[in-house]
């Protein structure tokens, strides 16, 4: 029966096997077709290009499994800031676009300093005479941003606008822990490293505290200039003070007291929205109610709207986005290996003058780190420039890999520094004696079995694992001493696993100037010889399987539709951000033992370096183990 059983097992896997094949095939067919000359999109005359921005605003998209596409799974959506900004400076100069507007209903939000680009860019847009709309159910923080920017703000007559500021909170894990008398044996270098905290205490240590506090103040206070420069007569502190009598005066009608502080222009749904566009740019082709001239951001794009083509002389972009770990990774995981490959085909192609690391990682490996920087300074020594460029978050080994650049372009906004290391082990001979059960063994050294996670470790070993971490912080320090030009003493300072805004960070020399990702493309360009703004861009990555970009455009990533209202997408809001920190989390206990990480950049940065499921599933799991 055993081997009638495998000979079944066996059946069904090449069954399986073949119907993958067999849709694969198919969808590669249906590609082709779809992919063809008579499928080019058609960009209308004075049409409106209508970008959704529903999900997360990331720097690089992770990669889906096509497993995961093929079973229905529905992960939010990953809109990479690079393309979206890239189409609507394509549609500023198209003549056939006469207007741009932003749905953003479900956004879920972004890095600070991302949300600030598309800002920029809607920004650029407006001022070359050519209208912008913004619409959404709610808006939350980054969402408002963005919608600041816009000639036209509506907002549903069933939304709201809250605005919270940064800030948040993250597990901490020391008293569970101790319950379940497991001993974390803890490792570091720095006042201010408190990624190991969680795993310690039951709360942040005030040193912790104190600089996060400072560093939210800082980006808290980037945000409000940024909305009182784009839309002067929307005061938001007095909203935010005013907000419960407000909403007492309008009788609890949310909508009105956005609209009665300044801060949004019309209430109204979509469909009025449809119409009043209908009404200025022309009725749509179809016979839906609102429907109007223009094309969607997929369109636009299928058409060659903000899409690279050509060849020459390039700016080669190499993205280091989400946890840095050893090894090979997908997009949107900074993999040591990875990267550095990608670094090492940038300086092979001739057509590539000059290389742009875009950071936006709270680090991870430091081991990953320091490969990385390698392969920078090979690319240097190889005569070619390299700019970095700082994203939302550029910290601990997200800031070591930047160190290898010429020059540091941030963004005030960006969250830097956390100069520190740490290393976290995890023992269990507490538990193991509750459940009666002993450890015991010989030894030809002290180091013999170690590090011993069932025993214990010894006063050797503590002091050996000690050693390792401040060793890697010594050569942090002279790192950032080198290519800063810092004295050591100096880094040391700044250092201490503290973090810092950009703003904070230029002060302190860690960063040369302030800027975009365009900023430093220029910079790089200038290096290499060139006029800013001569050479194209080049997107240094390795593409995803074929298989899951032929799914991919067969299937949706779009946000549910359920998470529109302010109450629905604020809890959807807090349960990813839960899911990310216990992930998060997680993530430090099962990554190396070595690590330049910051943990405490993932509460100030929504869907921070994670690719949440649609369904919030990582925090159903995260409370069902606490409640088993």
């Amino acid at each position: 029966m055993a081997i009638i059983r495998g000979f079944w097992h066996f059946l069904v896997g090449v069954k399986d096997f073949l119907v993958l094949l067999f849709m694969l095939i198919v969808f590669t067919v249906l590609l082709t077709i779809r992919s063809g000359p008579g499928e080019v999109a058609t960009v209308p005359d004075g049409g409106v290009l209508t970008i959704p921005m529903s999900g997360f605003l990331v720097t690089q998209a992770s990669d889906v499994s096509p497993l995961a596409l093929l079973n229905g799974s529905s992960p939010v959506a990953q809109r990479e800031v690079g393309q979206i900004v890239a189409t609507i400076d394509a549609a500023r100069e198209d003549e056939r676009i006469e207007a741009l507007f932003l749905d953003l209903d479900g956004f879920m939000g972004g890095g600070l300093a991302n949300v600030q680009a598309l800002a920029d860019a809607v920004a650029a847009f407006r001022a070359d005479g050519k209208p912008v709309t913004a619409y959404a159910t709610a808006y939350f923080d980054d969402a408002y941003l963005i919608a600041a920017h816009a000639d036209d703000v509506w907002l549903n007559p069933m939304g709201s606008v809250l605005i919270s500021g940064p800030g948040g909170t993250q597990p901490y894990f020391g008293e569970a822990l101790d319950r379940l008398k497991i001993d974390v044996n803890v490792f570091r270098v720095g006042t201010y490293k408190s990624a190991v905290e969680p795993y310690t205490l039951t709360e942040a240590s005030p040193e912790a505290k104190a600089a996060l506090q400072a560093l939210v103040d800082d980006l808290w206070g980037v945000y409000l200039d940024d909305v009182a420069a784009a839309r002067p007569d929307a005061d938001v502190p007095v909203y935010i003070a005013a907000l419960p009598y407000a909403i007492g005066g309008e009788g609890g009608d949310l909508s009105m007291v956005a609209l009665d502080a300044g801060l949004v222009d019309r209430v109204g749904t979509k469909v009025d929205l449809g119409k009043a566009f209908a009404d200025r740019y022309g009725e749509g082709d179809d016979e839906r109610i609102g429907s109007f001239n223009g094309l969607d951001y997929a369109a636009y794009r299928r058409a060659g709207g903000g899409v690279a083509s050509g060849g020459g002389d390039a700016v080669g972009i190499v993205y280091v986005a989400g946890n840095i770990i050893d090894g090979t990774a997908p997009a949107g995981t900074a993999g040591g290996a990875t990267i550095s490959k990608l670094i090492e085909d940038a300086v092979a192609n001739d057509d590539i003058k000059a290389l742009v690391l875009r950071v936006d990682s709270g680090g991870g490996s430091a081991l990953a780190s320091e490969e990385i920087r390698q392969a920078l300074l090979v690319a240097k020594s190889e005569g070619l420039p390299v700019v970095a460029s700082l994203g939302p978050v550029a910290a601990s080994g997200g800031y070591w890999v930047a160190t290898g650049a010429d020059t540091i372009v941030a963004q005030p906004s960006t969250i830097t520094g956390s100069i520190g290391v740490f290393a976290v082990v995890p023992t269990f001979e507490r538990a193991l004696t509750e459940l009666g059960i002993g450890t015991d063994g010989v030894k030809s050294t002290p180091y013999s079995g170690a590090p011993d996670l069932l025993g214990g470790f010894n006063s050797e070993t503590r002091a050996f694992l000690q050693l390792g971490v401040e060793d890697i912080y010594r050569r942090f320090l002279n790192i950032v001493s080198d290519a800063r030009d810092m004295p050591v003493a100096r880094v040391d300072e700044v250092g201490q696993g503290r973090v810092w805004s950009g703003g904070a960070a230029r002060q302190l020399g860690l960063v040369d100037r302030f800027g975009s990702l365009d900023d430093a493309v220029a910079v790089a360009e200038e290096a290499a010889g060139f006029d800013a703004g001569t050479l194209r861009r080049v997107d240094v990555e390795t593409p995803p399987p074929l298989a899951v970009r032929i799914l991919k455009r067969f299937t949706t990533t779009e946000a549910p539709a359920a998470a529109r209202g302010g109450a629905d997408l604020a809890v959807q809001r807090a349960r990813f951000a839960a899911s990310a920190a216990a992930a998060n989390a997680l993530a430090v206990a099962d990554g190396p033992t070595l690590q330049a990480r910051c943990l405490s950049c993932d509460t100030l940065v929504p869907g921070a370096f994670t690719a949440p499921p649609a369904d919030g599933g990582q925090f159903a799991a995260f409370v069902r183990a606490f409640i088993k």
